[in-house]
């Protein structure tokens, strides 16, 4: 190696900070430099692949763990004290013994944290060290290197199902296409697979990639932690620019799947990567209770303070009493007023460190151990189990489970927090007219029925290949249907495997299409001429289904060893032949079942069904006991060309949604069978396979809020732009429709589509539009041209593809509408009622439109039908105004009513997207919040991920509550982590929300004892854990203060101090601790049954002010009880000063443990253990002691004193007196108050030593009287006039659509009663 003089080594470490901290980056290949020094390497100023995520270093730890532990005020507090210790002048115990309480908790503390690091440092050694195969040029050929030999610039080879070293620039893959699948679950938790694609126009040697003639140069933004975006374009050497972003880049920590191999460009390596700079290692909350507790450890101090200043000036007055020099006292410091004060100044230290347990050293790692203990029970609690995705509750935050406890607030997403988040095709709309699907409403209708029913329709293999289609009447088979009755079991695994696959099982992938529009298809697919055909706007619209996505086509036998999975053999059946089957086995159960009607649906199944012209050519079957039903079958014909294929063809999307409209296009014959970076092959239902080539792809973004696909016809050999959005993204883009199909204009279309949307979101339908464009010649060359430049440009990158994107999404023709459907999750109706008796207001956060959100708002009964709900939506802020001041003056007027004392508002808010963002700014922000405290629950609909964290910061800052936020998916991860407590749903969605959260559930009904239960027991434990340690160590530290009376305040101890050490670190650290753990005021059941008594941990809670003093205050009476009684008894004896303190040792111990013993409230095995052990280690440690340690602290020597105090009937009636005199307040105390004033918990144990048929009927009454607020429905009077043009009505029924998007501003309230006009 080359010597190299400190200047020159100055000079690069300079060059190379500046280098790493520009925008750009210039990468260049390491071929050409390969065996060179590394002072002659182009890519030199950037760090290598090797990773260090450990804190310390064998030769710095202790330095630098003393360093970490100092940053707690608490050990520094005891570290100085103990230094205080070693100078004569103030020392008051033996200066090595004052250090030995500190140094274990120290010791232990560092034992931990050097065993965590010690674990990280071997992930560090094993991953460093994987292999992975890195091109030489000397070698010729890839080689296989170590991670930790990578560097920036290199080329690295990656082959299927491996994990990828670095962010590469994806150059080559074995596919033709040069796509590239990878998986990202161990960056976003997110299994499905996604393409990525190598950079266009670089590297087009087949079959192999060479490097060495790779001679462009990389440019790229510097490092950062978005793993959405990435900006880079590759300069070729003829100064032609190609850009790229992060649909080529493989990022560190994904593995290839599905592709045999990748070639890549290191851009950034180590520390740099994406996935390392999302690593910020565990989060850090700081509990509502911690915070509480360092206040009141600051009274503690306060209090040491003043008991020291006390103990200062009683030693300078008793020293100013003495008549004379006494002979016990270093002669010259006393009748010298200087030496006296001068004494009394190191008194006040001595003091200090005398009665430094004051302060509880052991209270801050007990509250660890304390939570650790809660997390083990919360984790393993078999309720909050899911055995469909075999998950189980989480715990990411260690320090925050009393919080739980505490929750005033909950802000939730619906679609997957609320709902499954399985989407499920119910209807559709095609240029104006309405396609109800009612065969597959009654299909779904089956999957709602218990056991059998279900598992038959579960057990059905996919629908085959169809080559074509025909309308047929199919027999049931009864031995068919007792085949698949004789397999449940083996249903339910089918079903489990299959939904390994994104967003693939039976209930999200099977569809049976709506007869009436499959004649439709059927006379599209006969018509004469290809041309008419291609264009027909029916087959437009499911070539859109099945082309306007990002769905990944993968088959049965690729190499991902999770997606293994039975080929299925050509089958005639079909979801309508199960039909049929079904409904001869279950008889009337159609024409029985009683269905809940839709809350004010306006588009009924029958209204929208019209009569079938095809019945000429349908053999209706009417079924014995049916009551009349009739069904039809519908299969392919057997001459399907290749069903093995289709059957094994799976289907990864990034979104449900995405994958039930590629199914819903399956079921109508349009099956996706391939998808590249530059082509889509769909099958039409005539077995004709068209390869459309897709010339861009403009991604779905939050602001366009849609995505299309330009693609080039096969046949027409146009320009085509499929589009799927929102309706209000879609609606205003609208251009010349087809014309010649049309009997209308495109306005009734339009205003007919926007009906038919306005119905599915009243039915709880999550809506979208489906359009298309034909872009000329002309038109594509000049867009093309900007497109390149967008994707090549690196400042203002997303601003300008984004232009490009809104300048080709113009003039659209409407294809027409779909309505899917979200379904609830189990148990969420019973949460959130549960949640909002709990006394926490209930906020739904969703992107979903108004009427989509209202309607599932009153499914899980987060509104109710009695209750006034407020409709704001507006779209001027002087509007926006005079609504909320208008709301608001007459909510304030009903709560001042004298007549409405007694009476609770009903009242629940609905706000739009637009409004919120209006009344979130900073002249609005306090009177939208003083409204929305004032409403039962609040719905928040199209709002953005940035407004929902908005939302919970403002509740936070405006109204001092503990909030939490709940959420499944990347665009909640925000609000999750604004909120005190953040917990994630690890749904549909991919884990980005577990990952960002602080506890992750599997599903929302566990939110209901997460937080009733736990959280309550959490709370409670704790706080009454923390207010017992600071009653135990000032009660135990007083006995020393009141003996100063009588010895001069000398800060000299009646005890001996080993048994001082021992009496905090082993007596009586044990009992709290399994207290904290162990201890449950209320059973779960009655919990769970009585809400209401979550309210008990909400606002100042138990640990308040009041509680803390009225222990202090009784630690005090207990202290001196414990001392003057023992004092009283020996007063006048020749007892020395250990033979004294030794009673008062015993007798403390005594009152302490016997003093918990009256706060636990369910005593257990543990409990009596730790009691019994605690008392008896006491005994058997004193008496070992007494007995052989006879000059371990010097000059007082306790030898035998325990023994023989054992011997004097004396010590045990001092005992038995005292203890009973010291307890019997507190005892009484606690008899009177659950007596004449008792709270809801006393309440509720009652009720728990009842049976339980007792205690069901106690419940019920105690609920109606005191639990639940007694409600009386008013109606608002009458407002004053509103000044606006814009009208403000209310209404009693659901918004329509003109309700919700007036031009101005519309208010509705929606209530049983009579509507008044405001």
């Amino acid at each position: 190696m080359t010597w190299r003089s400190p200047l020159a080594l100055v000079r690069d470490a300079l060059r190379g900070q500046r280098a790493r901290k520009m925008d750009l980056r210039s990468l260049q290949s390491n071929l050409p430099y390969e065996g060179l020094e590394k002072a002659k390497q182009p890519n030199r100023y950037f760090p290598g692949n090797a990773i260090k995520t450990t804190k310390y270093t064998p030769l710095l730890f202790i330095p630098m763990n003393l360093i970490e532990q100092f940053h707690r005020l608490a050990n520094i507090y005891f570290v100085g004290l103990a230094i205080l210790n070693f100078f004569p002048v103030v020392n008051a115990f033996q200066p090595e013994v004052a250090l030995i309480p500190i140094c274990v908790i120290m010791s232990l503390t560092a034992l931990k944290d050097a065993w965590e690091d010690f674990r990280r440092y071997q992930s560090d050694r094993k991953l460093n060290n994987t292999p992975c195969l890195v091109y030489s040029r000397m070698e010729k050929q890839f080689m296989q290197r170590r991670w930790k030999d990578v560097r920036v610039g290199d080329f690295v080879k990656v082959v299927c199902n491996e994990i990828i070293p670095a962010d590469l620039l994806l150059l080559h893959t074995s596919d033709p296409n040069g796509v590239c699948h990878i998986e990202t679950a161990n960056l976003d938790g997110e299994t499905n697979l996604k393409q990525r694609r190598v950079v266009p126009g670089l590297c087009n040697s087949d079959p192999e990639l060479e490097p060495e003639s790779f001679n462009s140069v990389v440019v790229c933004e510097k490092p950062n932690n978005n793993l959405n975006h990435f900006k880079c374009y590759v300069e070729k050497p003829d100064k032609e620019r190609v850009g790229t972003g992060i649909e080529s880049l493989l990022l560190r920590g994904c593995t290839v799947r599905n592709t045999d191999y990748a070639v890549g460009f290191v851009v950034f390596a180590g520390h740099e990567t994406k996935s390392m700079l999302n690593n910020n290692g565990p989060r850090y909350k700081r509990s509502k209770l911690e915070r509480k507790l360092n206040t009141d450890v600051m009274f503690c101090v306060i209090l040491l303070f003043a008991m020291c200043l006390v103990g200062a000036v009683g030693h300078f007055l008793w020293l100013q009493a003495l008549p004379g020099e006494p002979p016990y006292l270093v002669p010259g410091r006393i009748g010298d007023p200087e030496s006296a004060s001068l004494s009394s100044f190191y008194m006040f230290f001595t003091m200090i460190i005398l009665l430094q347990v004051l302060i509880p050293i052991s209270l801050y790692i007990s509250i660890e151990f304390v939570k650790v203990g809660q997390i083990f029970f919360i984790t393993n609690d078999i309720d909050l189990y899911d055995e469909e995705t075999d998950s189980r509750m989480q715990c990411k935050a260690l320090n925050i489970t009393e919080d739980l406890g505490q929750i005033e607030y909950i802000f939730s997403d619906k679609t997957g927090t609320l709902t499954e988040n399985k989407m499920v095709f119910r209807r559709c709309s095609i240029m104006g007219k309405e396609y109800p699907h009612k065969e597959n409403a009654i299909r779904l209708a089956v999957l709602e029925e218990p056991e059998s029913e279900e598992e038959v329709i579960f057990n059905q293999r996919p629908q085959p290949s169809q080559a074509g289609w025909s309308l047929d009447t199919e027999e049931a088979s009864p031995e068919n249907i007792q085949h698949h009755h004789g397999r449940r079991h083996q249903s339910k695994i089918s079903g489990t495997a299959q939904s390994n696959a994104a967003f693939s099982t039976p209930l999200e992938a099977e569809v049976i299409p709506d007869r009436e529009l499959l004649q439709q298809i059927s006379r599209a697919e006969s018509s004469s001429g290809s041309s008419r055909r291609q264009i027909d706007p029916y087959l437009d619209f499911f070539l859109a289904l099945a082309i306007c996505n990002t769905v990944v086509v993968s088959m049965a036998t690729a190499r991902r060893q999770r997606m293994r999975r039975v080929s299925h053999s050509c089958q005639t059946k079909n979801p309508l032949g199960t039909l049929s089957s079904l409904l001869k086995r279950t008889g009337s159960l159609f024409t029985s079942r009683q269905h809940k009607p839709k809350r004010n649906s306006t588009c009924s199944d029958n209204s929208a069904i019209e009569e079938d012209h095809f019945n000429r050519t349908v053999k209706m079957e009417e079924i014995g006991g049916t009551n009349g039903v009739q069904t039809c079958s519908l299969h392919a014909p057997p001459q399907c060309e290749n069903p093995a294929e289709i059957d094994n063809l799976y289907y990864e999307a990034e979104s449900p949604d995405e994958a039930a409209l590629v199914y819903t296009a399956k079921a109508y014959g349009f099956i996706l069978l391939a998808r590249t970076p530059n082509s889509v092959t769909v099958r039409l239902p005539s077995g004709e396979d068209l390869v459309f080539e897709v010339l861009d792809t403009l991604a779905f973004d939050y602001n366009r809020k849609r995505m299309s696909v330009l693609v080039r016809h096969p046949i027409t050999k146009e320009y085509v732009l499929y589009t799927k959005g929102a309706d209000y993204a879609i609606m205003e883009l609208l251009g010349t429709p087809y014309a010649e199909h049309l009997s209308g204009n495109q306005k009734a279309i339009a205003t007919k589509t926007q009906y038919h949307l306005d119905c599915y979101a009243k039915d709880g339908l999550r809506t979208l539009c489906i359009a298309k464009k034909v872009v000329s010649d002309k038109e594509y060359a000049s867009w093309s041209g900007n497109r390149r430049r967008a994707l090549a440009a690196i400042d203002g990158r997303e601003e300008l593809i984004m232009e490009t994107a809104t300048q080709l999404e113009t003039n659209l023709s409407l294809l027409g509408a779909t309505g899917i459907e979200d379904r609830l999750q189990e148990s969420v109706p019973d949460t959130l009622v549960a949640l909002q008796e709990a006394g926490i207001q209930v906020w739904v956060l969703t992107g979903d439109k108004p009427e989509t959100a209202v309607n599932i708002g009153y499914a899980c009964r987060l509104l109710e039908e009695e209750d006034l709900v407020i409709n704001m939506s507006c779209t001027n802020k002087i509007a926006c105004t005079s609504i909320l001041d208008c709301t608001l003056e007459e909510v304030r007027r009903y709560s001042n009513d004298p007549r409405n004392v007694d009476t609770t508002q009903a009242i629940s808010l609905v706000i739009d997207g637009q409004t919120l963002a209006m009344a979130l700014s900073s002249d609005l922000e306090d009177r939208f919040v003083d409204l929305a405290k004032r409403c039962r629950s609040v719905l928040c609909c199209r709002v953005t991920p940035l407004q929902k964290s908005r939302v919970v910061k403002l509740v936070q800052e405006k109204l001092k509550v503990m909030t939490l936020a709940v959420g499944d998916g990347a665009n909640d991860v925000n609000m999750i982590q604004a909120a005190d407590i953040g917990i994630g749903i690890s749904g549909q969605e991919g884990m980005q929300a577990v990952m960002a959260s602080d506890f992750a559930i599997s599903r929302f009904k566990h939110l209901k004892k997460l937080l009733l239960v736990h959280g309550h027991w959490c709370y409670s434990r704790l706080a009454n854990m923390i207010i017992y340690f600071f009653y135990k160590n000032v009660a135990y530290v007083n006995l020393l203060f009141w003996y100063q009376f009588f010895c001069g305040f000398s800060g000299t101890a009646m005890i001996d101090y080993w048994l001082m050490i021992f009496f905090n670190l082993f007596f009586t650290s044990v009992p709290p601790i399994m207290f904290g753990i162990m201890d449950k005021d209320v059973s779960a059941e009655l919990l769970l049954g009585v809400p209401e008594l979550y309210r008990t941990g909400q606002g100042a809670g138990e640990y308040n002010f009041a509680a803390f003093w009225v222990s202090i205050l009784d630690a005090f009476y207990q202290s001196l009880v414990c001392f003057f009684v023992p004092y009283l008894a020996y007063q006048d004896t020749d007892i020395d000063v250990f033979t004294f303190g030794t009673p008062l040792n015993t007798v403390s111990l005594f009152t302490i443990l016997l003093h918990l013993s009256i706060e636990i409230k369910a005593w257990t095995v543990v409990h009596w253990v730790t009691m019994v052990g605690s008392v008896a280690l006491y005994f058997i440690v004193t008496l070992a002691y007494s007995a052989t340690c006879v000059t371990c602290n010097p000059p007082s020597n306790p030898y035998w004193i325990l023994q023989s105090q054992m011997a004097d009937p004396m010590f045990y009636l001092i005992c038995i007196i005292t203890t009973v005199v010291a307890l019997l307040p507190r005892y009484l105390f606690h008899v009177l108050k659950n007596s004449i004033t008792p709270s809801p918990i006393v309440h509720a144990r009652h009720l728990d030593r009842l049976n339980l048929f007792s205690r069901d009927l106690w419940i019920n009454e105690w609920r109606s009287f005191r639990g639940r607020r007694q409600v009386k429905r008013s109606r608002l009077s009458t407002p004053p006039p509103s000044t606006l043009e814009t009208p403000v009505d209310i209404y009693p029924q659901s918004p329509t659509n003109s309700d919700i998007t007036g031009d101005e501003l519309t208010l509705n309230v929606f209530s049983e009663q009579k509507p008044v006009h405001m």
